[in-house]
């Protein structure tokens, strides 16, 4: 194979800007997919990604571009009668997801920045841009949509051109959907995007880019070839796992497997390893032949999980089938991290660590859809940075928080450490200082919703930092990029749908993590009849402690069910009740036995019941139960 006719590039953009419409068109065009098979989302394998509109995962595909296809539509080839090999990776455009698109970005040479007509410029397409620059990724600007009646193609263009410092001439115009322009572009990816580079007589390096698990093959990792080459049934070596593999097959995706007996320097393809075990394959890692002495190829940053929530099972019984779920999730999922973690009230479950709340709810609806599962997420909450009073202090912590905390994360001075969940947050008398995670926030909104924003994020304990301007022929209809620096926990919530409801829609937003800043936060402990229940505990601002437990107190209240005797419900800082509310007690009607008669027999029977119930708190029947729906009630506040 011709190492210079190969191409290697990936679709980029905000969410629902047509990335995966675009990409079905170039496999109908190409003939890679017959029309027969053809369906809208061809690359969106799972049913969730479908029934969303949304790309999740990364998905690879190779397509032959001949000079006979290009002729059909009397669209000159640049070399007639040559066959190039294009190797798309369509990529999702959820903020939760640039993990995926930064793989994508570590295995092509060329990028289509693809925006949508009818929206401009939105926050994911400048995040998107700025990551495929770092790359130093040929960029090719392209505008969907433009067959819409409210397309604004010119004004578009004036976006791009001040955002890219392109001409004008290079942005290209297409509808996805109806298939004006695209082969165009696919004549520009072949005159824009280099071929790939590497040595085909170096010994062979590849890339891990992605994986998942077949249940008859095992593990079957998706890479780039960057040197050498490798043919079937070789024994192979993963570089940071010390890990030995056979080849057992080899080949490229179309976009499904199709099986070949080598895989040559530029090449996309994948590689069935017929291991079992999923954490043996690292996204990142680099593969070469067994015995092979080479340099681990550079990898690209590996994002660390920001949200974390526990995980547990509505029946106790089907925690076995949880773990072999995480398990198998986990390895098409590198951003994904999880430890055991067990709650008195919940049973035994799992603290997992996820880069947004999107992230959160796919995995979750992945968990119920492909594994039949009943679930309880816990209330979401950030990774706080935790410095104690002294370093011996850490090694007590250690040992009893054991794989919970995080002891050992890159900068974590010798007395700090990281948890992840309220219940982890040691006593205030040990602690000198707590930090909070905080984001850099880029939202991008037209000019006449920019009061109501701006105020959303100063309510959300924003720090404005400046606005730029999305530069257009028209000042009437303009956007603006409002830049705040920002708790992350203040986004876990509701702001998303709050920023979308203030401007109708029309609002976007992007962030990235830019380190931690001091925060005075504390534990709110939730106690029903006097016993804590961990799950419910949560890290609040000191100034917003009351009104949560007010909020959090009243809703048990009226979701509890009542039970034989009264139940104190409260909320508390240490040990200082902040909010109380008392749930009355069920009572039978001890005095419809009587008919009229002297009151002190009816005062009587009242008494002594009043005497049993006093009587049954006291032996410890009082205990109270908390229903799965109820905690789900309030996990949901």
């Amino acid at each position: 194979m011709e190492q210079s006719l190969i191409r290697n590039f990936c679709i980029i953009a905000h969410i629902d800007h047509g990335k995966s419409t675009l990409a079905d068109r170039f496999l109908e065009l190409t003939g890679t997919i017959e029309k027969r098979k053809m369906k809208e989302q061809i690359l969106d394998s799972m049913e969730l990604e479908r029934e969303r509109g949304i790309t999740i995962k990364l998905q690879p595909a190779q397509m032959i571009y001949s000079a006979e296809i290009s002729n059909k539509s009397q669209i000159s080839n640049l070399k007639p009668q040559t066959e190039y090999i294009l190797n798309l990776i369509d990529t999702p455009g959820h903020v939760d997801f640039t993990y995926e698109v930064s793989r994508s970005l570590a295995c092509v040479e060329g990028a289509i920045l693809l925006v949508d007509a009818t929206q401009g410029i939105q926050a994911q397409t400048i995040a998107n841009l700025y990551l495929a620059i770092e790359q130093n990724l040929n960029i090719i600007p392209v505008i969907n949509k433009i067959d819409l009646p409210n397309a604004e193609t010119e004004k578009t263009k004036s976006e791009i051109v001040n955002l890219l410092g392109c001409k004008e001439e290079e942005i290209l115009l297409c509808s996805a959907k109806t298939g004006e322009g695209v082969l165009g572009i696919l004549d520009e990816v072949i005159k824009r995007v280099p071929p790939p580079l590497g040595q085909a007589d170096n010994p062979f390096r590849a890339l891990i880019f992605d994986s998942f698990y077949d249940e008859y093959k095992g593990v079957i990792v998706y890479v780039r070839v960057f040197d050498g080459h490798l043919e079937k049934n070789e024994d192979i070596f993963m570089m940071a796992n010390s890990v030995k593999a056979e080849a057992l097959e080899i080949g490229v995706l179309k976009p499904d497997l199709k099986p070949l007996n080598i895989l040559e320097t530029g090449q996309i393809g994948y590689i069935v390893t017929g291991l079992k075990e999923v954490d043996k394959c690292r996204i990142g890692d680099t593969i070469t032949l067994a015995n092979t002495k080479v340099r681990a190829l550079p990898g690209y940053k590996e994002v660390r999980p920001m949200v974390f929530a526990g995980i547990f099972c509505k029946e106790g019984s089907e925690f076995n089938k949880l773990r072999e779920a995480v398990y198998k999730l986990k390895l098409n999922d590198s951003a994904l991290s999880f430890e055991p973690e067990h709650s008195a009230a919940l049973g035994y479950g799992y603290r997992c660590g996820f880069l947004g709340l999107l992230h959160l709810e796919i995995f979750q609806e992945r968990l119920k859809r492909e594994f039949n599962l009943d679930l309880i997420v816990t209330v979401p909450s950030v990774a706080y940075k935790v410095t104690l009073k002294s370093a011996g202090l850490k090694k007590e912590l250690e040992a009893k928080l054991k794989s919970r905390g995080d002891f050992n994360a890159d900068g974590l001075g010798a007395n700090q450490i990281i948890i992840k969940s309220p219940i982890d947050l040691p006593d205030q008398n040990y602690v000198e200082k707590i930090e909070e995670p905080m984001i850099k926030l880029d939202i991008v909104t037209p000019k006449e919703y920019m009061g109501s924003v701006m105020q959303l994020a100063v309510e959300k304990r924003g720090e404005y930092l400046n606005t730029e301007y999305l530069l257009s022929e028209s000042t009437t209809d303009q956007r603006v990029i409002l830049h705040y620096k920002m708790p992350l926990a203040s986004i876990l919530t509701d702001f998303y749908d709050k920023l979308k409801s203030l401007s109708s829609g029309y609002a976007s937003l992007n962030y990235e993590f830019i380190g931690y800043q001091p925060a005075d936060v504390i534990r709110l402990d939730v106690l029903v009849a006097e016993e804590p229940v961990e799950a419910l505990a949560t890290l609040v601002y000191r100034d917003e402690a009351y009104r949560v437990g007010r909020q959090v107190v009243s809703t048990l209240k009226e979701n509890l069910p009542k039970q034989w005797f009264v139940v104190k419900l409260q909320a508390a800082i240490g040990g200082k009740i902040i909010a109380a509310e008392r749930l009355s007690a069920l009572r039978k009607d001890v005095t419809a036995k009587l008919y009229g008669g002297d009151v002190t027999r009816k005062r009587k029977l009242l008494e002594k019941q009043k005497k049993g119930k006093r009587k049954m708190a006291e032996l410890g029947a009082g205990k109270v139960d908390i229903p799965t729906e109820t905690f789900l009630k309030i996990l949901k506040r």
